[in-house]
């Protein structure tokens, strides 16, 4: 099972301590607790109800172990596999009644990253054959992020910043502040304690910005919401000023139109709609005794 990182584990121990809570308060399952004999036992298989990508496994194995130890999860895929429906993906087996009290939570953690994992297959399948890596954005479920910047990575994508913590993004509210003076900012933000080995990146929205952006040799340029025509045009620029700087297209990114972006030659596409917008993978538990 593939592995989170320990930052990633901390996050999603919070997020199912917060979930439980919410599922079975302080009474546990009033119907499994009236029906089911506490030394009933029982297995149980998540099983793929759509075609996808998983991704989730371990915080479902988190939300077995915290709702009874005795519970063993399995799990039969990695997360980043494709799958078809009626794939297995893993099998839970211990006490019913825990099985049963688990189940919602768990489906909704491997439903959700999974669904992220799947939209993102299918933005690097669009892009693919081209130079273009797709990124995420902090456009994520609040306290989620870190799950779903991994689902990203389990379909394929690559992550941004994590945060504004720790990298620098000098955007068009930063540059009004500075009086669009694209060069004082990248120094400014270049100079700042603590930024040291940071990569730069502005956005601009004007090639004439782009040339500002590429005589201070900044490390990235994101090109806001430009036309195919630009992009082209500001991929033969760069190549010309500052062959060292990374472009980025963002806006304007769909299913759609993300091959024609991504033959424009720039670098990276940054997708929000990866995670504000990616529907959860139909996934199912089916009892096996």
């Amino acid at each position: 099972m593939t592995a989170f990182t320990p930052d990633e584990s901390a996050a999603c121990r919070r997020l199912v301590e917060l979930a439980l809570s919410e599922d079975l308060g302080s009474a546990g399952d009033r119907t499994s607790l009236a029906l089911i004999p506490a030394h009933q036992l029982g297995r149980a298989a998540f099983v793929a109800r759509s075609e996808g990508v998983v991704a989730g496994l371990p915080a479902a194995a988190m939300v077995c172990a915290a709702v009874d130890p005795a519970l063993a999860f399995a799990p039969a895929r990695p997360d980043g596999s494709a799958l078809t429906r009626g794939t297995l993906l893993a099998t839970v087996a211990g006490p019913l009644r825990s099985i049963l009290a688990a189940e919602r939570t768990a489906l909704n953690f491997l439903q959700r990253l999974s669904g992220v994992a799947s939209l993102t297959r299918c933005y690097v399948d669009a892009a693919a054959g081209t130079r273009a890596v797709v990124l995420d954005t902090r456009k994520t479920t609040p306290g989620w992020r870190l799950l779903e910047k991994y689902a990203v990575r389990m379909g394929g994508g690559t992550n941004h910043r994590l945060g504004l913590y720790d990298g620098v993004l000098i955007k068009d509210n930063h540059l009004a502040g500075l009086g669009g003076d694209v060069r004082r900012a990248v120094e400014l933000a270049r100079a700042a304690p603590g930024n040291g080995g940071l990569p730069v990146e502005v956005e601009v929205d004007t090639l004439d910005q782009l040339e500002h952006a590429l005589a201070a040799r900044t490390d990235i340029v994101l090109l806001d919401n430009m036309t195919p025509d630009q992009m082209r045009a500001a991929v033969a620029r760069r190549n010309a000023v500052s062959p060292g700087t990374r472009l980025e297209a963002s806006g304007g990114v769909n299913l759609t139109t993300i091959a024609a972006i991504a033959a424009t030659g720039v670098d990276r596409i940054s997708v929000g709609a990866l995670t504000h917008s990616a529907p959860a993978l139909d996934i199912g538990l089916d009892y096996t005794t």
